[in-house]
């Protein structure tokens, strides 16, 4: 269920053009049979590298999104962002259509709105919406409609693709709020986005919220204010939940050291790290590491 001892780095495996189309940013699949994996993708914790994004009709595999496990329902809607780690535990007959894309085709977006929509931000690291019966029915029209023009190929496509994306994006994420996010949109929402995107990027080197502030070219007081305001939390615990969260994934999937986990997020004294760990999860790094493989080996 995780790596061995000699792979002490998670790998994230890139995105890959299908061979019929050759798009370099954008690509959909679909599934009507069983799956034919080769046996060395199963049981290797990964990150992609992109975004995938997929509609299962029917099947019943199973898996694992960082330390959560999961089964595949019929008539649900599955979705990961590049920072989550995958992993592939058994693979049955499976019916569904997906799309995966990259960075670059969201920055096809001027608005830079898509980039900041909760299913590609994922604050809450879902990654299951259950669909009713018109979700169902709206959710599949669309796909089929991207599917229609990514096999087209005519002038304007990407155009047409990022339109369609952007409906559905919109929607799942209308669906995120309702079924995983329990705070509402308001009027400073921007900025908790951005000190979570800011995060994100540099939580492994900074981890206080002044030096956050200071990136973000405001004041720490009314970045901790506002960052309470919307989310219900202090500035600092989201550093801290980020970086809780990177460390139970190096621990559950990869044989590192306490040490050099602790070093690979930033901590200069694994002691301190250590401390860190038990006083916002109740157990040491190496306690949790026993506790959490006993569970699920």
């Amino acid at each position: 269920m995780y790596a061995s001892a000699q792979e002490t780095v998670i790998p994230k495996y890139p995105f890959e053009p299908d061979e019929a189309t050759g798009n370099p940013m954008f690509r959909v699949q679909q599934y009507n049979c069983v799956v034919n994996y080769k046996q060395s993708d199963f049981l290797i914790p990964h990150r992609k590298d992109y975004y995938f994004l997929a509609l299962v009709k029917r099947g019943s595999s199973r898996g694992w999104v960082d330390t959560v496990p999961y089964v595949l329902k019929p008539n649900s809607f599955y979705f990961t962002v590049p920072r989550q780690v995958l992993l592939k535990e058994d693979i049955s007959e499976l019916t569904s259509i997906s799309i995966s894309f990259t960075d670059e085709f969201l920055a096809l977006d001027e608005s830079g709105s898509l980039k900041n929509l909760p299913i590609i931000q994922n604050p809450d690291n879902g990654h299951e919406l259950v669909l009713s019966d018109a979700d169902l029915i709206f959710v599949e029209d669309l796909l089929e409609k991207i599917q229609a023009e990514y096999e087209a190929k005519n002038n304007w496509q990407h155009n047409m693709l990022l339109a369609y994306t952007k409906v559905l994006l919109i929607y799942l994420s209308r669906l995120y709020q309702q079924q995983i996010s329990a705070v509402a949109p308001q009027p400073n929402r921007v900025l908790l986005k951005s000190y979570l995107s800011k995060i994100d990027e540099w939580y492994t080197q900074l981890h206080e919220v002044t030096a956050y502030a200071d990136i973000m070219n405001i004041s720490a007081g009314h970045l901790s204010e506002v960052v309470k305001e919307q989310s219900g939390k202090p500035a600092i615990v989201h550093i801290h939940e980020r970086l809780i969260v990177e460390a139970k994934r190096l621990l559950f999937h990869t044989n590192q050291s306490i040490k050099e986990i602790a070093f690979a997020l930033g901590f200069e004294d694994a002691s301190y790290f250590n401390r860190f760990f038990k006083r916002l999860t109740d157990y040491t790094p190496v306690s949790y590491r026993t506790t959490i493989r006993e569970m699920y080996h």
